[in-house]
C-alpha cells in the first residue's frame, strides 16, 4: 500500500505545474533542428560585430546597411564614431548612421544627425543630399488633413532652402514638386475646416476662411469649389446637406503629379 502511495506521489511531482513546465522547456530544444531554430523560437536579434578596426567596420557598415539590414549598420557606424571619431571613415559614418535611421523611419532622430553632419562639414559634396533629406524627415511626417500640419510647414521650408543654396541640384524638380504637393496639402486643410463651419453653421468663419483660401492658393485645385462655396454663402444660399460631395479627396497628393514628365525623366531619382 505504501508502495502504491508513493509511486503516486512521484508520478503527481513529476506533472506539477513548474515540472511540466521545465518539460516543455527541455522540449523546445529537443525539437529544434540547430541554433537557428532555437534564434528564431527566442526571437534572438543580431548583433554587429564591432570589435573591429575602422577599415572593417565601415565595410560591413555598409555592407548591412545595402541589404536593409539598417538596425545592425548603425552598430557599425556608431562604433566607428565612438571610438575613431577623427578617421577617414568618420564622415560616412555619420551620414550612413542619419540614413539608416531615416529608412527606419526614426524621422525626429535622423534629422539630429542630418542637422549636426551639416555643421560639421559644411562644404562636403554630399551637403545637398543631407538638405534634401532634411526636408523629406518633416515630409514623411504629413499625416491626414484634420491633424497636425507641422510637418508641411517645415518640409515646405526646407526645400526652399535647398533650392536657394543649390539651384540645379540633382534634387531640384523633386524638390519643386514636393513644396506643390504639401502647399497642396495646407490648402486641404484650410478647405476642410470650412466644412466644419458649415456644419455648425457658422457662416462668417466659412466666408472667411473661403477668401482667404483663394487669396492664398488661387491656383489651387479646391479653388473652384472654394469660390462656388463662397457664392453660395454670399447669396444666402449655403448648403446645408450633402458636405461630403464638396470635401472629397483632400489629402496629400502625388508629388510626382507636380512634375513636368521631361524634366523628371531626366533627373536622377531620390529617395521615396
Amino acid at each position: 500500500m505504501s508502495v502504491k502511495n508513493d509511486n503516486q506521489s512521484k508520478i503527481s511531482e513529476a506533472f506539477s505545474l513548474p515540472g511540466i513546465w521545465m518539460l516543455g522547456f527541455l522540449l523546445i530544444f529537443a525539437v529544434a533542428p540547430g541554433c537557428a531554430k532555437v534564434k528564431e523560437t527566442f526571437k534572438i536579434q543580431e548583433k554587429a560585430e564591432v570589435h573591429i578596426p575602422a577599415e572593417q567596420l565601415i565595410i560591413k557598415g555598409m555592407e548591412d546597411f545595402n541589404v536593409g539590414k539598417y538596425f545592425l549598420a548603425i552598430d557599425y557606424f556608431n562604433e566607428i564614431l565612438d571610438r575613431y571619431p577623427f578617421s577617414p571613415q568618420a564622415p560616412l559614418a555619420e551620414l550612413k548612421a542619419a540614413d539608416s535611421n531615416y529608412y527606419m523611419e526614426r524621422y525626429a532622430e535622423a534629422l539630429v544627425l542630418y542637422n549636426e553632419f551639416e555643421e560639421r562639414h559644411p562644404t562636403n559634396e554630399a551637403i545637398s543630399y543631407v538638405m534634401y533629406q532634411k526636408a523629406m524627415c518633416s515630409y514623411q511626417t504629413i499625416d491626414r488633413i484634420d491633424r497636425d500640419v507641422t510637418g508641411a510647414i517645415e518640409s515646405i521650408q526646407a526645400f526652399q532652402e535647398l533650392l536657394r543654396a543649390f539651384p540645379k541640384s540633382p534634387y531640384t524638380v523633386e524638390a519643386r514638386a514636393r513644396i506643390k504637393a504639401a502647399k497642396e496639402f495646407l490648402v486641404n486643410h484650410e478647405f476642410n475646416v470650412v466644412k466644419f463651419y458649415l456644419r455648425t453653421e457658422k457662416y462668417g468663419q466659412a466666408e472667411s476662411r473661403l477668401k482667404y483660401i483663394l487669396a492664398m492658393y488661387p491656383e489651387s485645385g479646391v479653388a473652384p469649389r472654394a469660390q462656388e462655396l463662397l457664392d453660395l454663402i454670399e447669396a444666402g444660399t449655403p448648403p446645408t446637406s450633402g458636405f461630403g460631395d464638396w470635401f472629397t479627396d483632400l489629402s496629400l497628393p502625388d508629388w510626382m503629379s507636380f512634375a513636368d514628365d521631361d524634366e523628371t525623366s531626366s533627373q536622377p531619382q531620390a529617395s521615396q
